[in-house]
């Protein structure tokens, strides 16, 4: 028997060696029936490929078959878990009638086992106690995808003694049942490959892989995948630069009207001499060259609403002061007259 890998396991046939040196013996009628192959692994480097074609019959017994035989000896009351893999190719043949891929043979040479794993059409099915009982397991063949089995058994004759336990891919699919799975007082021994009936003509391939027979769960089950811790995001760095708002409400601005300036338009002026004392009086220039009023004056003035021109009582004024200078200059001659005659 092989080192054990570690506490709990009691044997491992896993194909891990290269070859199947890990096996009691074989029943085949060719070693190309039963290859250790590299290219549809399940675990580690290596599995089995196992064939039967009809009319494969290394012992002369019923049907056809090509399998590998370990003398595992289970007793009355022992207990222990059973572990491995089996995967059914995309050219699997289904067939209405059985074809036995894994079981617990009794020493005895014949009749059906008291534990198997067969199929039937494309179902796989777990019976325990003879082909007598009822199944107690069931599930698709799957083509092209592994099965992997964890199996619990209590070996006993007595069935309130006996117990199977059934884990498929994982998920606990067949709880504690109990009854009977040994014959009497006849050990067990354990065999893998493939055995049919021999009216299946269609060549059949399988493959198994990774077997462990051990005293625990912990030593066949893998354990579940630890949570994924989420990296907590990083927290934001505060920006101390402050960036002011804009007020998002547009700024009209009212045009301011201009209020247009008008400047009235100044006449030129002409400066008079003083009369009298009295200071010189700006007048508007005429367009008449002697400072008579012309005929729009005139016109003006007779539409006036006094009746009376303002130019004719100005030139009436220039014509007194005119007299009044005269006297001024008369009366200092006769004064000196007098003196004359002296």
């Amino acid at each position: 028997m092989p080192a054990l890998s570690f506490a709990g396991v009691i044997w491992k046939g896993d194909f891990e060696t290269g070859n199947t040196s890990q096996w009691t013996r074989q029943q085949a009628v060719a070693n190309s029936r039963l290859q250790v192959v590299t290219d549809v692994v399940r675990d580690g480097k290596y599995a089995l490929k196992a064939t039967v074609k009809q009319g494969d019959n290394p012992i002369n017994a019923s049907g056809n078959r090509n399998e590998l035989l370990y003398l595992t000896h289970e007793t009355q009351g022992k207990e222990y878990y059973y572990k491995w893999s089996t995967l059914f190719p995309s050219n699997y043949p289904v067939h209405d009638s059985w074809q036995v891929i894994t079981q617990w043979h009794q020493e005895s040479c014949c009749g059906s086992p008291p534990l198997e794993f067969f199929v039937r059409g494309d179902k796989i099915n777990l019976r325990v106690g003879g082909n007598t009982t009822p199944v107690l397991w069931q599930t698709s063949i799957n083509k092209g995808n592994w099965h992997d089995f964890v199996l619990h058994v209590k070996w006993s004759s007595d069935k309130k003694v006996g117990f199977v336990e059934l884990w498929h891919n994982g998920e606990h699919v067949l709880p504690k049942t109990y009854g009977a799975n040994q014959f009497g007082k006849e050990l067990n021994y354990l065999k893998m490959g493939l055995y049919r009936d021999n009216a299946i003509k269609p060549e059949g391939t399988i493959f198994h892989d990774g077997f462990t027979m051990a005293t625990t769960l912990e030593d066949v089950m893998p354990p579940p995948p630890a949570p994924v811790e989420e990296t907590p995001a990083p927290t934001p760095v505060p920006d101390d630069t402050t960036i002011p708002q804009e007020d998002p409400t547009p700024v009209t601005e009212t045009p301011v009207a201009e209020t247009p300036v008008t400047q009235t338009p100044q006449l030129p002026t002409t400066q008079f001499p003083s009369v009298g004392g009295q200071p010189p009086t700006s007048t508007p220039v005429s367009n008449n060259p002697n400072g008579l009023p012309d005929s729009s004056d005139a016109m003006a003035g007779g539409c006036s609403a006094s009746g009376t021109s303002g130019t004719l009582p100005f030139a009436g004024a220039l014509l007194m002061l005119g007299a009044v200078a005269l006297r001024r200059r008369r009366a200092p001659a006769r004064a000196l007259a007098p003196r004359a005659k002296r």
